[in-house]
């Protein structure tokens, strides 16, 4: 399974932008998937979750400027950010977890600049 993460840039503080993570397989099939982010010398964190049921989760700080979608049809989960902040710096990484406690995968991060 291959979850390739794309769409980041440097873009000025309250630009947007929207990640993109295209998965290898039906997306159906995981139990949630996630936008992570992790800034240097910082710990890994939670953006945003999207359950299988269409439930939705924010990290605090993407609230009310970050949506989470996904197209099941086009195996692809999207991150659209707004009005971005510098400490919105990061890669992002995007994240699906297996049912039946099987583990996650990971795709390979996406560079988000942030300048000021």
């Amino acid at each position: 399974v291959q979850l390739q993460a794309s769409g980041g840039g440097l873009v000025q503080a309250g630009g947007s932008l929207r990640l993109s993570c295209a998965a290898s397989v039906n997306i159906f099939s995981f139990n949630s998937m996630s936008w992570f982010r992790q800034a240097p010398g910082k710990q890994r964190e939670m953006v945003a979750t999207i359950q299988r049921t269409g439930n939705i989760n924010y990290a605090d700080s993407a609230k009310g400027r970050f949506t989470i979608s996904r197209d099941n049809a086009e195996n692809t989960l999207y991150l659209q950010m707004n009005s971005l902040k510098a400490e919105d710096t990061a890669v992002y990484l995007c994240n699906a977890v297996r049912p039946y406690a099987m583990g996650a995968y990971w795709g390979q991060g996406t560079q988000v600049t942030v300048s000021s």
